[in-house]
């Protein structure tokens, strides 16, 4: 592997009641309760035009993902066969960068509400991007 180092700083946090991982859904459309996404003060600005009704792509760490996995059974089956975790959707990978679809439910201040993330409570939040329509990026 190469030597390169990169650095990432969380922007923010997940609050929610979600705390157990083998409990958490495999995907945010699978029963995932509302959470919370909580900014830090400096990224303040690059929340302003987030809107209640849209869905974002939120990039997260996942923090306590084993690193060292490169193979896995989807969606933890035994029945499965083991594929490589590159053509999965597993939280265990060489670096576990969560990417979740939400939907903004309500914006207050640096907190925004959101459904179908399945990330565990304390996860750090890289990123927010926004959904692109497909028409409009041809």
């Amino acid at each position: 592997m190469s030597d390169s180092r990169y650095e990432l700083r969380p922007i923010g946090w997940v609050e929610s009641p979600l705390v157990d991982r083998e409990a958490a859904p495999k995907q945010g459309g699978e029963g995932s309760p509302e959470a919370w996404l909580v900014f830090e003060p400096e990224v303040g600005e690059a929340l302003r035009d987030l809107q209640p009704g849209t869905d974002v792509l939120v990039l997260t760490w996942l923090d306590r993902a084993d690193r060292g996995v490169l193979r896995v059974h989807p969606r933890d089956d035994p029945a499965n066969p083991e594929h490589g975790v590159f053509s999965t959707r597993s939280a265990d990978r060489p670096n576990p960068i969560g990417l979740h679809r939400v939907g903004i439910l309500a914006v207050e201040g640096r907190r925004i509400r959101v459904r179908d993330l399945e990330a565990l409570d304390g996860t750090p939040v890289l990123d927010v991007k926004p959904v692109l329509d497909r028409a409009l990026d041809r």
